[in-house]
């Protein structure tokens, strides 16, 4: 490790320690108001754009009640319109696959405990998923959540939602393997918890209830996000030098609508959010881009008439485009509107916008993956692609 990254490790190091005993030392939270439930987290079913390419992970097979259900991971390379499997061997993932950037074409896979499995296997991919190394695990089960795993892209710690905390690990080196946080192996150690950050100013001032999700700013601090019930303010916190700072956008034309961050990513471009505003028929969506965690350019609001958010996926330049529980897609773009996509092919689990404004449907039949495109203008879908995935069927009973 050179002397600059053991520089930002320390450091790192530091503003953990301090803010660890900053929420340990706060008083107790006062318990939240009773409120509505707040909208369900969208799937696992996602896709995220990497200078490696895009990535996608979506569950096939059959019923997961037998546990026949088995999440695949697909890349298309950067420059290229086919995907290909490129699914971890060796660790079983009948419990969803988290998806976590690095610094550039670097990939962090979290393998959320199923069955027997007490722990996170964690593994990356520096060469496109050609090959792969294991990270020492977190002795944890991941939250089920798509932003439960974040990198940081300026010194490679890990930041994961699990056991109702937040972790705080070793160092991602590019070359693909874990430098240990203290001598003997990675050490995780909690970092903040929903009670601790409630009882901050920022929290009491937000109402947080819930944490929804964990990622780094492009500079490398630790940026959590969760649930408000206090009206008009938008759950997304960001580390300062003793305790969690409010750094979420501004809505006031939302002012009386409480608000969910539901999606928080980091992208090339700096971070993506989705927030949902409001509950039931009057519920909206709206996508927030940020440059740095602080400064915010929000969308207009999408209307959801009731529906709810099923999948959400990050394409190049900021793109973000969803899937509703009506089946109905959305895509957008930085400065943009909400632009409907027509009817998703059946199966779609995911969307994975693509260079031009293009957008691919990932739809799944049992151990078949059938890729759907749509180009910018046309009013339908076209095969473009299909992947017969080899299915172990029974072999988790």
């Amino acid at each position: 490790m050179n002397a600059s990254r053991r520089r930002r490790t320390a450091a790192a190091v530091i503003l953990l320690a301090a803010l660890l005993a900053a929420g340990c030392g706060s008083a107790p939270a006062t318990p939240p108001p009773a409120t509505q439930a707040a909208p369900p987290a969208p799937s696992l079913n996602t896709s995220l754009d990497t200078s490696a390419g895009t990535w996608a992970a979506v569950v096939m097979g059959g019923s997961a009640a037998q546990d026949n259900a088995f999440w695949q991971l697909f890349i298309r390379p950067a420059g290229s319109t086919r995907w290909r499997l490129v699914t971890p061997p060796g660790t079983a993932d009948n419990g969803g696959l988290i998806l976590a950037g690095g610094s550039g074409p670097a990939l962090v896979t979290g393998f959320r405990p199923s069955q027997d499995l007490t722990f996170t296997p964690l593994i990356q991919t520096v060469d496109g998923g050609q090959a792969w190394s294991s990270l020492d695990p977190l002795d944890a089960a991941l939250a089920s959540t798509p932003d439960a795993l974040a990198v940081n892209p300026a010194g490679g710690q890990l930041l994961a939602l699990a056991g109702g905390t937040v972790q705080a690990g070793g160092t991602v080196q590019a070359g693909g393997t874990a430098q240990a946080a203290a001598s003997g192996g990675t050490t995780w150690h909690t970092l903040a918890s929903p009670r601790a950050l409630a009882a901050t100013p920022a929290g009491r001032r937000c109402g947080l209830t819930a944490l929804t999700a964990a990622a780094y700013t492009p500079a490398g601090i630790p940026v959590l996000a969760g649930t408000c019930t206090r009206p008009g303010t938008v759950g997304i916190f960001t580390a300062g030098q003793a305790t969690w700072q409010a750094a979420g956008p501004a809505l006031p034309a939302l002012a009386s609508q409480r608000i969910t961050v539901a999606r928080l990513t980091r992208t090339a471009q700096g971070l993506t959010a989705l927030l949902t505003a409001g509950s039931g028929p009057g519920a909206s969506l709206l996508a927030a881009w940020s440059a740095d965690g602080s400064h915010w350019t929000a969308s207009p609001p999408l209307a959801l008439h009731g529906a709810t958010v099923t999948s959400a996926s990050f394409g190049p330049g900021g793109t973000t485009a969803i899937i509703t529980t009506a089946n109905h897609g959305q895509s957008i773009t930085p400065g943009g509107s909400w632009e409907p996509l027509p009817a998703l092919p059946s199966g779609t689990a995911a969307l994975a916008p693509g260079a031009g404004g293009t957008t691919d449907a990932l739809a799944v039949h049992g151990g078949t993956l059938t890729i759907w495109l749509h180009a910018p203008g046309a009013t339908t879908w076209t095969t473009s692609q299909v992947i017969n995935v080899p299915i172990p069927y029974g072999s988790s009973g």
